[in-house]
């Protein structure tokens, strides 16, 4: 991990290559967002993110220009192919087996989870906030990868820590009634209320699917000012991105 970087830690083929931007990542932003809001529908001058988009671009040189996606908590996956889709699709997730296609998550919380088969044939990435998480984003991904969930390695990034991510019965009853087990992941605080592991969440549900290599995981996007944390700065929060790709 640097400060202007973090390269993720799982043992993918060589054909694969991730990478999380961080506050401190190149760009053009002021202050309260540092240098590298990668967010156009944020509290900054959508122009500012755009021109950090390209530099980033530029900076690690990618194959491509990211495919960005307009994200809704949902369970859409996008397939991004040789055609690539026009614009950001509605989804939460893509997939693609096209060298030189670069896959972007926007997070400032929620966790962004990175994927790829063992032979490396194909990558996805997906935005796992709870809502999504919860309704099976995780699973819609690994049903549009050209291979069993026994073949796939996934990585967990950066989201708010437990520690951080006090939540209500509404999102503890929504993983416990898909899963019992989903328990463990939630320690009470106070009455009506429990402190909510959103990594641990997203390794049982891959696990359950049958992903048996999960990396990854151990940040709190809201305790490290490495990270934009919408929890703990508002509108005022940027968003950084975790991309894959395959060559």
């Amino acid at each position: 991990m640097t400060e202007t970087w973090l390269f993720p830690d799982w043992p993918v083929p060589p054909q694969v290559h991730a990478v999380v931007t961080t506050r401190r990542s190149p760009g053009q932003s002021q202050a309260p967002f540092e240098r590298c809001n990668l967010g156009l529908h944020t509290d900054e001058d959508a122009a500012i993110a755009q021109a950090n988009r390209d530099t980033v671009q530029a900076a690690l040189q990618l194959p491509a220009a990211p495919q960005w996606l307009r994200q809704v908590h949902g369970t859409a996956v996008a397939h991004c192919g040789p055609q690539a889709p026009s614009g950001e699709p509605q989804a939460d997730a893509a997939v693609t087996g096209t060298p030189g296609t670069v896959l972007a998550i926007l997070t400032a919380d929620c966790l962004p989870v990175l994927l790829c088969t063992q032979d490396g044939h194909a990558v996805a990435a997906a935005h796992a906030g709870w809502r999504g998480l919860a309704a099976g984003v995780l699973e819609a991904t690994l049903a549009g990868m050209p291979a069993p969930a026994t073949q796939v390695l996934a990585w967990l990034g950066p989201c708010i820590g437990a520690a951080s991510y006090e939540v209500g019965a509404e999102v503890r009853e929504a993983f416990v009634a898909h899963d019992p087990a989903a328990d463990a992941s939630f320690a009470a605080t106070r009455p009506g209320h429990w402190h909510c592991n959103l990594a641990a969440l997203a390794r049982q549900r891959l696990q359950a699917a049958g992903v048996q290599a999960v990396y990854g995981g151990g940040f709190d996007t809201c305790g490290d000012p490495r990270w934009y944390s919408y929890r703990r700065d508002g509108r005022h929060s940027g968003r950084f991105a975790s991309l894959i790709w395959r060559v």
